[in-house]
């Protein structure tokens, strides 16, 4: 066994300073992110969307995309709060597969880590500055959230990830909402147990300092499925789970905020991403019966692109997913406006 070491990689800071956020984009997004805020504080009735592609894998097409979501949410603005799904770093359960626009800017090419983190850093922030829309990420990697802890209004904790220390402990110093999904197995005592660690105060060894966070009150919950001992995806969206789940705060007097963001697709779905938007009904129509569900739903994640479906790499495609399927535009521009006829 061997580890050959390739380049050394910039710090955080040095990428900041080729990439810097202006005066003027900071200021929207401060202002963005203190809109979201209110929504997990329950002090605002609007709802989230975190919404765009199952992976940002060119920069183009998920420009494109999100130039159409700005138009949709001056639509909507009165209702939702569209946050750009800009998925950077992608999971893989076996470790083989296309890793991401970290690993690889050009799917096509081999991996370079140098060119990964400058291109992640430029799409993030040619998204805030060209449409006033500060991005989502799923924190993959703890010690790389900060090339883009400027840029950020939303951080999720993947079910692959959600029973390790070091991703609750730095989502614990997190500056902005931080969703923790139920691990794939579906226990969500393992969701509640990473909220609670989440929110609280924690010293830590974090990028070669020791560090003290401060603790993150927005930290909630995302429902995204989960698979059973014999491989089948099951949901836990239904009314059933979404009261379980409101039980479970109010028993949990440690967490303050009860929240959760519902995710579509994965096992909620079973991958099946034309239930999406049926998905999101069904859930506003539990909310309609229940006040404890209401107060605590605060938006859906879906996955959305500019085609539907998905296409292999080597595959033409523009704005057509490379990992798993999304909803084309036609469909995510009907559903978004659906769910804001709907609250």
């Amino acid at each position: 066994m061997s580890m050959n070491f390739i380049h050394k990689l910039p710090i955080p800071q040095e990428t900041k300073e080729r990439y810097p956020v202006s005066s003027a984009a900071a200021a929207v997004k401060a202002a963005r992110d203190e809109e979201i805020a209110r929504v997990f504080s329950g002090e605002s009735d609007k709802k989230v969307l975190v919404i765009g592609p199952c992976s940002a894998d060119s920069e183009e097409p998920v420009i494109e995309y999100v130039r159409r979501l700005r138009l949709l949410q001056d639509k909507v603005a009165d209702k939702l709060i569209l946050i750009p799904r800009i998925y950077t770093g992608k999971p893989r359960t076996t470790g083989e597969g296309y890793k991401g626009m970290l690993h690889q800017p050009d799917p096509a090419d081999a991996p370079d880590m140098y060119k990964g983190i400058l291109a992640i850093r430029e799409l993030h922030t040619r998204v805030l500055t060209e449409f006033g829309l500060p991005t989502a990420d799923e924190m993959l990697y703890p010690a790389n959230y900060r090339y883009l802890d400027d840029l950020l209004s939303y951080v999720a904790i993947g079910a692959r990830s959600v029973e390790n220390q070091e991703h609750r402990l730095v989502s614990s110093g997190v500056s902005c909402p931080v969703g923790m999904k139920n691990p794939t197995g579906g226990d969500l005592s393992v969701m509640m147990n990473a909220l609670t660690a989440a929110q609280q105060s924690h010293s830590f060894i974090f990028r070669g300092w020791q560090v003290k966070t401060s603790g993150n009150p927005l930290a909630h919950a995302i429902l995204r499925g989960y698979v059973n001992k014999q491989g089948h995806s099951l949901p836990n969206y239904h009314y059933e789970d979404l009261a379980h789940l409101a039980e479970l705060y109010a028993g949990s007097p440690k967490l303050v905020n009860p929240a959760v963001v519902v995710d579509t697709n994965h096992a909620n779905s079973g991958k099946k991403y034309l239930e999406q938007p049926r998905i999101c009904k069904e859930v506003l129509h539990a909310c309609r019966h229940n006040d404890d569900i209401s107060r605590m739903v605060k938006g859906f994640m879906i996955e959305s692109y500019l085609m539907d479906g998905s296409r292999k790499v080597t595959e033409e495609g523009f704005g057509k997913s490379i990992t798993d399927p999304c909803l084309g535009w036609e469909k995510t521009e009907r559903l978004v406006l659906d769910v804001a006829d709907l609250l």
